[in-house]
């Protein structure tokens, strides 16, 4: 039997952006977070690095904005650049506020910690260093301490293993003048279909680098906020700039196991299998590039050399201070049979952070009334052509904020008045053939590797374009006629995913960030400050 659920606020997504709204708004209305597994399940709890802010009075905002929009390759915002950055301090004092307990050093210094002792560190595409952190587990702790407060509060609910199915609106999908009404939500535990009735829905589902055969993200990263509200008629926007970090541990156990990039900021090396470094050779900035020109340069240095890995070295530091700020990464390396300590550890670069999404402006509104978006699922512009380290943390406080703030402004004049149609499954039977989702998702991840990954060309892109619409059409058949599974409803986003990625990469004719293609290999100056836009047909696809 299908339920039917009634929320002021309904929060799709569990990690720092949507637990950070829910608790904004919390006492003012009544809040709803789903989770596809447990609440502590997406991203955020494996970020490592920290968070970017200005907290040192010798570091600027002007400093900060110009490292980001050096770094987004001529295609952030100003505008939002700026606004995300002038909140820092006050995104960072308010983590702290709701229990987050970041690093401080014990024996504090100038050039390492500012007032209240918080140690900083420096990243790649940082002027200074503005990188507070807890350890190399920021993620993990600002999950804690959020989900802490939250699962305290009287008006938040939280729905762990429920999966959001599509978007409800007022009118047909892709119809003029929307309002976002709730979603159609799995319940993953008794395998039926709620509606979830809201005045106000937010997207806050991360983004979708499970695209990919290689990353360094948690398995529910499908883009399932994307590709519903693209469904549902939004824009989205720099689908192309898949960001893929430099460094994941390359082991057979451990192939999401991401190497921060604080390793590098505190001296780490990398180094070709002779133990001879190369990056000085791509950049004047070495290790503390951007992330896409590491990227690309241990790429271009892997297939030159025909070898499945590189090397990340920081041996020559100090044994103490690799094990004390960096404590998470040594055991597990150690467990894996690499001392950080003494060995170079074999890297590759994996997928790891979506900078496009679906178009929000600073207030997180989107294309459809109602509907916010907030953190990876969100192009806010922050991002540009690549992201800068560590700005993705704060973005999801920042814009967690504004779009709360407008929220609960909204909230007063808004009306539970549509009836949500109970979800209709009369036709449909159970699947004795999951191996077709299995065989498509891997084909994808395969070929989206393959094709549209790191280096990119026309050819493989029009490759992979075919191969889409291939396996889209396959889906769209085999969702028609069997019950849906959460397997069936990651893979159905992430063919939506690829499909843009793919024609955004097209769209652009240059190589640009995170977008490199063979084929047009320099960046074209008439393009600087124009995103790549996609709008939905009109006519919708999918049941």
């Amino acid at each position: 039997m299908s339920l039917s659920h009634d929320f002021d606020v309904l929060v799709i997504g569990s990690g720092a952006a949507g637990l950070s709204l829910a608790l904004m708004v919390a006492d003012h209305a009544k809040v709803a977070v789903l989770s596809k597994n447990k609440i502590s399940s997406g991203s955020t709890s494996w970020a490592q690095g920290g968070i970017a802010a200005v907290l040192d009075d010798r570091d600027s905002t002007e400093a900060h904005i110009e490292d980001t929009l050096a770094a987004g390759g001529g295609l952030c915002d100003y505008e939002a650049v700026k606004f995300v950055v002038d909140q820092g301090k006050v995104a960072i004092n308010w983590l702290i506020k709701n229990g987050a307990d970041f690093t401080k050093d014990h024996e504090p210094d100038k050039e390492t910690s500012v007032e209240g002792d918080y140690h900083l560190t420096k990243e790649g595409g940082h002027s200074f260093r503005r990188v507070v952190h807890s350890a190399d587990a920021t993620g993990k702790e600002v999950q804690i301490s959020l989900e802490k407060q939250v699962r305290a509060h009287k008006n938040i609910t939280l729905f762990e293993h429920h999966m959001a199915v599509d978007l409800v609106s007022d009118k047909k999908p892709r119809a003029k003048k929307q309002k976002c009404i709730g979603a159609y939500v799995l319940d993953t535990k008794r395998g039926k279909i709620d509606a979830f009735r809201a005045k106000t829905t937010v997207l806050a589902t991360g983004g979708g680098s499970r695209a990919y055969l290689y990353t360094s993200n948690p398995d529910g990263s499908t883009g399932d906020g994307i590709a519903m509200a693209w469904r549902l008629g939004c824009r989205v926007a720099n689908m192309e700039f898949n960001q893929f970090h430099p460094t994941c541990l390359y082991h057979p156990e451990a192939r999401t196991f991401l190497l921060t990039e604080a390793l590098r900021g505190e001296g780490a090396y990398l180094r070709l299998p002779n133990g001879k470094r190369f990056m000085d050779r791509f950049d004047e900035r070495g290790e503390l590039a951007p992330r896409d020109i590491v990227a690309h340069a241990i790429d271009h240095e892997m297939k030159r050399l025909g070898v499945d890995c590189l090397y990340l070295d920081i041996s020559h530091k100090d044994d103490d201070f690799i094990k004390e700020h960096f404590p998470t990464i040594y055991k597990r390396c150690l467990k894996l049979g690499y001392d950080l300590t003494s060995d170079p550890v074999p890297i590759v670069p994996a997928a790891h952070y979506t900078c496009g999404g679906v178009m929000a402006d600073l207030k997180a509104r989107t294309d459809i009334k109602n509907l916010y978006a907030i953190g990876e699922v969100a192009h806010s512009g922050l991002h540009g052509a690549n992201r800068m380290a560590s700005n993705s943390l704060l973005e999801c406080m920042v814009f967690a904020n504004s779009a709360s703030e407008n929220i609960l402004k909204t909230l007063k004049t808004e009306k539970l008045d549509t009836v949500i149609k109970p979800w209709d499954e009369s036709r449909v039977t159970d699947s004795d053939e999951e191996v077709v989702v299995s065989h498509n998702w891997n084909e994808l991840r395969h070929f989206m590797w393959d094709y549209v990954g790191i280096v990119r060309t026309t050819r493989r892109l029009q490759r992979a374009a075919r191969r889409i619409d291939m396996l889209a059409g396959e889906i769209r058949e085999y969702y028609s006629h069997f019950r849906i599974s959460p397997d069936l409803l990651e893979l159905r986003n992430l063919v939506t995913v690829a499909d843009l990625i793919v024609h955004s990469a097209m769209n652009r004719t240059e190589s640009r960030g995170l977008h490199y293609t063979l084929d047009f290999p320099e960046t074209d100056p008439d393009l600087d400050g124009r995103s790549t836009i996609l709008k939905p047909p009109r006519s919708p696809s999918g049941r």
